[in-house]
């Protein structure tokens, strides 16, 4: 009873038990009959292939069982370790993550895409929540500033290979470990722990209850020091792939080494050789296919469409990775036909409208003939290592104009290990990605003291553009409502309004998604800047952005999205668009609820400014995919102007604010949202939508502001009532905000896609 007095108060149903543990202890005392056997299966994930049709791997409990009892006894894990999730639930390193944590009793930390973005997010997570154990792909861990983190007891490097220099950098005074293992033997096979003083990368030794075996072609083992196939078999090999037996028989195939009845091996296609010392060390793959920062990249494709360019002969494409950085970058070495000059632009600008980008190769080298082998096939060993010039765009060079450009050029060269760079390069044409921009921009805070958000770097892709940035001061940079984010390409633009938020940050996923010829514009809401005021009423922001989008296209059809509250704005430019005689050919609604749609609205009259700071927290969370660390106690001991200092070095450690920004740009970015919010709960049209509205649903509901469950008839989100014409209703993965976010915004851009090409078929 003491005990019952302390508790606050609450709804929840108290059950005491020392009331009623007589009733209790007349029930069954032994733990439940599952049922649940080895054998049986415990999930089927997708390995992540580039061609062809995703592979679903069978993974039983027993793999699962051995995978965690073996990496807890390897790693030393125990209920006061802390793990970091890292892995997309996507990938099969996650799986490996829970295991360890579930069976060891440790902690596991969750995080955000953007939170756990390599750099200094991620030594953020890793120094906030005492992160003792992490696993990590190389390809992260390279860029990662070399931090003093103390409590970093275990680092796991594992899905690529990793470098001597990187075992080096990151296994001093720490538990460093190599793991090899694909998604069929239940994510890792081997492993092998470094030190600072080894001469090469191993992956080690068999897991416990896990053979490995190096094979030639006949099925035979290999001497020491011979390269084969390695071949894996033991508690950890999954059933098989789901719903494709000839693929299983194939790759699973009998062990003609073990007396057990029905005992397996599986066919990695990768090779490897033993070591004296008994330890594994990995070469490559047999067949043609590599792994590039994640990505399984089948060589062949990337091949087969180059082969359709009219100027190619012939051509191969390789994976190699750069002796003195470690570097992996694919590379194509091209005949041309006779009587042709083609560029390297031309043939990169030809693959990116066709691959993504991981695909497109960082390196293009003409060659006279492709070197062959005395059968005449292909030498890939002969195929000569190319210089940096192979790297470059091959347009007119353009030297640094003054010391911002100089700076840049040097730090541009020394991230994509490239030289000569011009002003005019493109940072992704250059071989640059997600991971070596990340690089990038944490070299340019250090060299100019100013830290960009990622993003710039999108929008601003050469040195003469970034240099134009770096030059102004952080707060003379002058907000337009029209951001491009994908400017360029021939097809009419899709213009697309953000939520409550006002600002397009979240935005660039989808624009990404879509095709290379698809400009898309973002508009943000005015008084981001700090000095303007914000539109009072949604039909005053849709003129605005009216005019806005008019300075880009003059005239109609008009493609016009918009998501959360953004769409109650892109629904209010149709109407008006209508009204003024223009064609709407496209109205895209993201996941909007219709005016007046949400009944448990907070009654925002009644917020004081910490109620508004908090709110904006959640909403910057959520909406952004930010992982803010604002405390209501700590923010009731502070005075006003201190709370907004304390939110904004918040929104700045996850560059959502420049670092220069003064309290009057932050208040800006607080009204910004107030308003938005404010207007977004009055408006109500005066007329009904002539045309169709494309609505697009995500699918996961929000719990909590879905309190009542919906039917059928509520699919819409109250937009029914609005539109003149049946709702074109589009189901995506995701919830309201996760369906911007990886992966599941690929699905939202391919059925954007689709009705964007739909609305322009009469043109």
């Amino acid at each position: 009873q003491l005990l019952v007095d302390t508790l606050p108060e609450h709804r929840a149903q108290l059950v005491c038990l020392d009331e009623v543990w007589e009733k209790i202890t007349q029930n069954y005392q032994d733990n439940p009959l599952t049922g649940v056997r080895t054998f049986d299966l415990a999930n089927v994930i997708y390995t992540s292939g580039s061609t062809g049709t995703p592979k679903g791997v069978m993974v039983t409990h027993s793999g699962l069982c051995n995978l965690a009892q073996a990496q807890i006894q390897t790693f030393n894990l125990h209920p006061e370790s802390h793990i970091l999730q890292f892995a997309s639930l996507s990938f099969d390193a996650s799986i490996s993550e829970v295991m360890m944590a579930l069976g060891s009793g440790a902690t596991l930390y969750l995080g955000t895409q953007d939170s756990l973005m390599p750099g200094m997010p991620l030594i953020q997570r890793l120094r906030d929540y005492a992160i003792t154990h992490v696993t990590l792909p190389p390809s992260a861990l390279s860029v990662l500033p070399v931090e003093k983190l103390p409590t970093l007891q275990t680092i796991i490097v594992a899905g690529e290979a990793s470098s001597v220099e990187l075992i080096r950098l990151w296994s001093a005074g720490r538990n460093f470990f190599n793991a090899y293992g694909p998604t069929e033997a239940t994510v890792c096979a081997t492993v092998a722990k470094c030190t600072d003083g080894d001469l090469k990368a191993r992956i080690g030794r068999p897991i416990a209850n896990t053979q490995v075996y190096i094979l030639d072609s006949h099925l035979q083992p290999v001497p020491i020091g011979v390269p084969g196939e390695i071949h894996i078999g033991g508690a950890g090999l999954a059933r098989g792939y789901l719903n494709r037996p000839e693929l299983t028989m194939e790759k699973f195939i009998p062990n003609p080494f073990s007396l057990e009845l029905g005992a397996r091996l599986y066919k990695t296609g990768d090779l490897a050789r033993y070591l004296p010392d008994g330890n594994i060390e990995y070469i490559g793959r047999s067949d043609h296919q590599v792994k590039l920062r994640g990505f399984r990249i089948e060589l062949g494709e990337i091949e087969a469409l180059l082969s359709q360019h009219p100027s190619v002969h012939s051509v191969v494409v390789t994976s190699r990775v750069e002796e003195t950085t470690g570097t992996q970058r694919l590379v194509a070495y091209i005949v041309p036909q006779l009587a042709t000059s083609p560029t390297v632009s031309e043939f990169r600008q030809f693959l990116k409208t066709k691959l993504p980008d991981y695909m497109v190769p960082s390196a293009f080298v003409i060659l006279e003939s492709l070197p062959l082998t005395p059968n005449g096939k292909v030498d890939r060993r002969a195929l000569p290592v190319p210089n940096t010039n192979n790297f470059t765009m091959q347009t007119s060079f353009v030297p640094p104009l003054d010391i911002v450009e100089l700076k840049l050029a040097e730090i541009w060269a020394e991230v994509l290990k490239v030289y000569p760079v011009g002003v005019k390069d493109n940072f992704f044409d250059l071989g640059g990605h997600s991971l070596l921009a990340v690089q990038l921009m944490a070299r340019i805070e250090q060299q100019f003291k100013k830290n960009l958000p990622l993003a710039t770097l999108f929008q601003n892709s050469t040195i003469e553009q970034l240099a134009t940035i770096l030059r102004q001061p952080i707060n003379a940079l002058n907000w337009s409502p029209i951001v491009p984010i994908q400017p360029n390409g021939s097809k009419r633009p899709f213009f697309c309004v953000p939520g409550a938020g006002g600002n397009t940050i979240y935005l660039y996923n989808l624009a990404h998604h879509l095709s290379k010829e698809q400009p898309f514009y973002g508009l943000q809401s005015l008084g981001l800047d700090g000095e303007s005021k914000p539109h009072t009423r949604i039909e005053d922001m849709a003129a605005s952005y009216i005019e806005a989008i008019q300075s880009i296209q003059p005239s109609g059809p008009y493609l016009l999205g918009g998501h959360s509250s953004g769409g109650m704005v892109a629904f209010e430019m149709a109407t008006q668009l209508h009204k003024q005689g223009y064609e709407v050919a496209l109205l895209a609604l993201l996941d909007s609820y219709g005016p007046n749609y949400r009944t448990n609205e907070l009654n925002f009259d009644c917020l004081d400014d910490l109620g508004w700071l908090n709110m904006i927290a959640s909403q910057v969370e959520s909406i952004y995919a930010k992982s803010l660390n604002v405390s209501s106690e700590a923010l009731l001991v502070l005075t006003p102007d201190e709370q907004l200092n304390y939110f904004k070095e918040q929104l700045q450690m996850v560059n959502l604010l420049p670092p220069d920004v003064g309290i009057k740009q932050l208040r800006g970015f607080m009204q910004v949202f107030k308003t938005n919010h404010q207007i977004s709960s009055v408006y109500m049209p005066q007329a009904v939508y002539p045309a169709q509205m494309t609505l697009f649903r995500a699918i996961e509901i929000d719990a909590v502001n879905n309190a009542n469950s919906e039917t059928v008839d509520e699919l819409g989100l109250g937009w029914d009532k609005f539109s003149a014409q049946p709702l074109d209703l589009h189901l995506v993965p995701g919830d309201h905000n996760t369906m911007l976010s990886e992966p599941h915004v690929q699905v939202l851009a391919q059925q954007l896609t689709i009705c964007i090409e739909g609305s322009q078929i009469d043109d």
